[in-house]
């Protein structure tokens, strides 16, 4: 507290004067008032127009946005020009209603370096079910010599296939083009030279025929032979967490069929960037396209428009239990009625990833809900078995 100020008149007296005090003119600060506006509503604008596709913050480093930006809740992965486009044509593929045709039929594709070893195996297969099926045959190296007469007339252009290449995707696609021009075929099969049936047809038909489901063999491998063969050159549209690895021997309905001919982004990602030898990665593209595209948690649309749409096994039976390269082919001395009882009846799916962990996942085959047994057919069989396999045919495709 200030004491009053004392003041000598010169007369002897002295005069107290008080102490007036002098408060400055009060001034808002306004600027402050505006800043503070303008925060608002930049929070409030992020809030209700969240940034464009084209935003700096999306084109540029984060560093250069705003710094509100923090305050923004986390946008999903944004769709660049061609993304948006392929997920417009994926949603009007799956969203179109089906019609179901008179006679509904399954394209059985072969894709084969030349003759088909198993041609009169598969005759007795198809042999009384005429107008249910349809044949395709891709063969890449020379023209088939056709032992039966179901199969003359069904080869289809085709080109050259070399082994862990896109061309392996291309002659797989070719067929799909071929297969999806008859109205009829709603679903698809994808068989080698040394494949061989494990049931007999009605049994195969109802199968497919009977479910919505897609047979891909998918799953998730952290290891040398999965997702080390992944390069950031697939951003933005492949990320690695939806990369996936499966057989390349499919069986899928004709809506899943109608994706893999119409994609065109995906498909040039691996063309380009999953090859032998790529940026020191020897990656696959039959083992991974596929897989990678129709896996229900890469596409955001597949996964709310047809989310139970892929089984993540294949109906084709290969045994990879030796560790080796290829995978265990049999010998006609191997082809006996328990070896293909016991194949024919495994009714759960097996996968092991190729890291050190080796991590083991064991799934029920599931139709419609239902455990049944996985496989329709199976690979890899030696020529040379074939007359025991047919031998055997009658008796071990009524198990």
């Amino acid at each position: 507290m200030k004491m009053p100020h004392a003041w000598y008149l010169g007369n002897g007296n002295v005069q107290i004067m008080p102490v007036q005090r002098h408060r400055p003119t009060s001034r808002r600060p306004h600027w402050i008032i505006i800043l503070i506006c303008l925060v608002c509503v930049s929070l409030i604008g992020a809030y209700v127009y969240p940034p464009h596709r084209y935003s700096a913050c999306y084109i540029f480093a984060s560093s250069i946005c705003s710094p509100f930006t923090d305050w923004v809740p986390p946008v999903a992965h944004v769709l660049t020009d061609d993304e948006f486009a392929s997920h417009v044509l994926i949603n009007d593929i799956l969203s179109a209603p089906y019609k179901e045709p008179k006679n509904p039929k399954i394209a059985f594709m072969f894709l084969t370096p030349g003759s088909l070893p198993f041609e009169k195996l598969w005759e007795k297969f198809f042999l009384g079910h005429e107008g249910r099926f349809s044949i395709y045959v891709h063969a890449s190296r020379e023209k088939p010599d056709h032992v039966s007469p179901l199969f003359v007339g069904r080869d289809i252009q085709s080109g050259k296939v070399v082994w862990g290449k896109i061309s392996m995707v291309d002659a797989e696609r070719r067929l799909l083009a071929n297969a999806l021009q008859d109205p009829d075929n709603q679903h698809f099969v994808l068989l080698s030279d040394s494949c061989v049936p494990l049931h007999n047809f009605d049994y195969v038909y109802n199968y497919l025929m009977g479910t919505n489901v897609s047979f891909i063999d998918c799953f998730w491998d952290p290891g040398p032979h999965g997702n080390a063969r992944y390069t950031e050159h697939m951003l933005p549209e492949i990320e690695e967490k939806d990369f996936r690895k499966g057989s390349q021997w499919f069986s899928m309905k004709r809506r899943h069929a109608l994706i893999v001919l119409a994609d065109s982004l995906y498909y040039t990602k691996f063309k380009l960037y999953c090859k032998p030898g790529f940026d020191s990665r020897n990656c696959y593209a039959d083992e991974h396209y596929l897989p990678t595209l129709l896996s229900t948690g890469h596409f955001d649309i597949l996964q709310m428009v047809d989310p139970t749409g892929i089984a993540n096994w294949s109906v084709t039976h290969v045994d990879w239990s030796e560790g080796k390269w290829h995978p265990k082919a049999y010998r006609a001395q191997d082809v006996t009625f328990e070896i293909l009882k016991n194949i024919s009846s495994i009714d759960e799916s097996y996968h092991v990833t190729s890291d050190e962990k080796k991590v083991v996942t064991v799934k029920p085959c599931l139709w419609n809900g239902m455990k049944r047994p996985c496989y329709l057919f199976a690979r890899k069989f030696y020529p040379e078995a074939l007359h025991n396999l047919m031998q055997l045919f009658s008796n071990y495709t009524l198990i």
